[in-house]
């Protein structure tokens, strides 16, 4: 017992005050908000915790020192041969060093270009962008602010085609400071000010192509589109039409207008994108205590006080006025990207909660499995799967799968197994007696209804993402640094977790014959982030990880067409090390080797890696560049991408490909 307390001092955390935990986040200037700060008060016993006991009951701390006391044996542990004789990895790329500086680097060989801007024209009639003088009819017709998901779907629709399709691209949020003349982080916007800010969330739909290599935006296509906090959608499935849901702008509880804080997302195999509604909570103003909802709006760490201004200018953001508007966000909305003239809809039976990524996979049976994670720490992970199944000779039909099925939540055991917990009205502890009349106030009060079924709480759980060889699912699991040693659990195995892991959900079969819906599956920790070169760390990599090689905070993540992990990150600056993309082989002798492939310019964070279906082209999205410390529109601290004294740093997203026209990666 006297080495396991050694080791895990060594793994988890040093002495409070030791260099190996500063406080960087103060040391950095880094301003944290209720996003990423806990609201679950549950009392489940938290993943870390788990794995813990299933490392200790397994013993394999004695047997494999530091480096691999958290690998938990199993098949998908680090090759033998790769340990014995050397690493061949798939990955033929050459790294691009760590580094923390103005502008972006690609790993040599490959060039990284700039496609669309925030502020760029999209729809037809869109005005050049004029930083100084900015309008919200033009942003509504521009690209938008802070991109982050990016989905390819390419033209023709069900094609292979490569080289011609429609970008969709998040718009999670604005950095008004970067944004705005003469604003702070923290001032309240002008009436106009904050309608450009609600026009510049949301969603963009542009249609791109390859002519001799090199990719541009097609313009005035009849398929450009901007999706904001003012376009009309649909609410669909058990909770549309709930009271709960019904404002005095909408009687009937199955209109809203817009979408916001959209995170990530993920493509439907019907030609659909499906876009995550995130930190809702940040944009009401009024005292959710003073609403029928005060339980329900806690739990989803809605305040008093509005990170933005929307709410002293439009009542229905004001919950003394709308006190049900809240219950309309935090939903998945799906959009048909090949049809401008079509109305989004949030589909309901996938859960309200602060949603990162849908990612979709057909499974074995026909049904449609949808993965998910809500992105707040000690929050949990979800699966939808539906009763119907899918027809791929009826593209319409397929969207109505995603209204009628079963969300579920993952419970992690000890012993490397997981339930999947359904949430079904009616049966225990889903009843009238704790205050659940119906599946619509499961699925409106998600978060409490997995509370109460016993789900495990997890580190930021952002995507979640089959892997389309072996079948296995992929949670990126991007920090907690509230998490104390008491808390820790198998699948969460580190106190104070500053730089994040990531955890392989495990169905039953391989590859196309993976049964995702599926009650049990197996879980592994195939990687903890983090400097492997410091003790303190607690990090796990393959043997021969590269100085370059090891990465912080895992946040969004894809799939190349060989079933190869590419990972990219939010808060490596952190760790003194720019954010960017990271990729590694997930079987063989290179599983885990993780090589650097993208840095991101200084303030900004790497959002949704995407592949077009021939692998030859990757997009990625940089989102708040210059976000840091004394930065400003006036005077930021890097003018990527344009670096011109008349144009501030703007949210881009940058399109990759290798200079001999070739596969990506290899």
């Amino acid at each position: 017992m006297a080495d396991r307390r050694i080791t895990r001092d060594i793994l988890l955390t040093a002495p409070p005050g030791s260099p190996e935990y500063p406080d960087i986040l103060e040391e950095l200037g880094v301003i944290q908000d209720d996003d990423d700060l806990p609201s679950n008060e549950s009392g489940n016993t938290p993943f870390a915790q788990i794995a813990e006991e299933r490392v200790t009951r397994r013993g394999v701390l004695a047997g494999l020192g530091a480096a691999a006391a958290f690998g938990l044996v199993s098949h998908s542990m680090i090759s033998r041969r790769a340990l014995a004789a050397g690493v061949k990895s798939s990955l033929t790329f050459t790294e691009t060093p760590h580094v923390y500086d103005a502008t972006h680097h690609v790993a040599p060989g490959y060039n990284a270009n700039v496609l669309l801007r925030w502020g760029d024209p999209v729809e037809a009639g869109a005005p050049v962008f004029d930083p100084m003088n900015q309008t919200a009819s033009a942003q509504s017709k521009q690209f938008g602010y802070n991109c982050d998901y990016i989905g390819f779907t390419p033209l023709p629709f069900g094609s292979e085609n490569g080289s011609r399709g429609l970008l969709s691209v998040n718009h999670e949020y604005t950095n008004q400071h970067l944004m705005f003349p003469d604003v702070t982080r923290k001032q309240k916007l002008t009436k106009a000010q904050t309608e450009i800010e609600m026009a510049a969330h949301g969603h963009s739909v542009v249609e791109i192509a390859k002519q001799n290599g090199s990719w541009s935006v097609v313009k005035e296509s009849k398929y450009n589109r901007r999706i904001h906090v003012g376009t009309p959608m649909k609410i669909s499935g058990p909770a549309a039409g709930h009271d709960r849901l019904k404002t005095n702008a909408d009687a009937t509880g199955t209109l809203v207008l817009g979408t916001f804080n959209n995170c990530a997302g993920g493509n439907t195999p019907w030609g659909t994108v499906l876009i995550a509604e995130e930190n809702f909570n940040g944009y009401f103003g009024g005292d959710p205590a003073k609403t029928t909802e005060a339980r329900n709006y806690k739990r989803y760490g809605l305040k008093t006080k509005s990170r933005f201004s929307w709410a002293e200018h439009h009542d229905r953001f004001n919950l003394d006025k709308e006190p049900n508007e809240p219950n309309r966000f935090g939903w998945m909305v799906e959009i048909d990207p090949y049809d401008p003239a079509s109305t989004p809809v949030k589909r309901t039976a996938l859960g309200r909660f602060k949603h990162e990524g849908a990612n979709t996979v057909i499974n074995k049976d026909g049904r449609v499995v949808v993965y998910t994670g809500d992105d707040q720490q000690f929050d949990y992970i979800y699966k939808f799967v539906s009763s119907g199944r899918y027809d791929p000779q009826n593209r319409a039909a397929n969207s109505a799968l995603l209204d009628n099925g079963t969300l579920h939540v993952a419970k992690f055991s000890a012993d490397g197994t997981l339930k999947w917990l359904p949430l079904i009205w009616g049966t225990e502890p889903l009843t009238a007696a704790n205050g659940f009349n119906s599946q619509a106030d499961v699925l409106i009060e998600t978060r409490r209804a997995a509370d109460l079924l016993g789900a495990t709480p997890m580190d930021r759980p952002e995507d979640v993402e089959p892997n389309p060889v072996t079948g296995s699912v992929f949670v990126m699991l991007t920090n907690n640094t509230k998490r104390k040693l008491s808390q820790t659990d198998g699948a969460n195995p580190r106190a104070k977790n500053r730089h994040g892991h990531i955890l392989e959900m495990i169905p039953p079969g391989h590859g196309k014959d993976a049964d995702h819906a599926a009650l049990q599956f197996r879980w592994e920790i195939p990687l903890m982030a983090g400097n492997p070169a410091k003790a303190g760390d607690g990090a796990k990599y393959h043997a021969d990880i590269s100085a370059n090689g090891w990465l912080s905070n895992p946040d969004n993540c894809a799939f190349d067409t060989k079933g190869r992990l590419w990972i990219a990150t939010d808060g490596a600056p952190k760790s003194g090390i720019a954010d960017g993309v990271w990729a590694t082989d997930v079987d063989g002798d290179g599983r885990m080797l993780t090589k650097r492939f993208f840095a991101a310019p200084r303030g900004a964070e790497l959002c949704g890696p995407c592949f077009t279906p021939d692998d030859k082209t990757f997009f990625g999205a940089v989102q708040h560049p210059a976000d840091e410390k004394d930065s400003t529109f006036a005077n930021p601290s890097t003018r990527w991408p344009d670096f011109r004294d008349d144009m501030p740093s703007r949210p881009s997203v940058v399109v990759v490909t290798r200079s001999d026209g070739g596969v990506i990666g290899s």
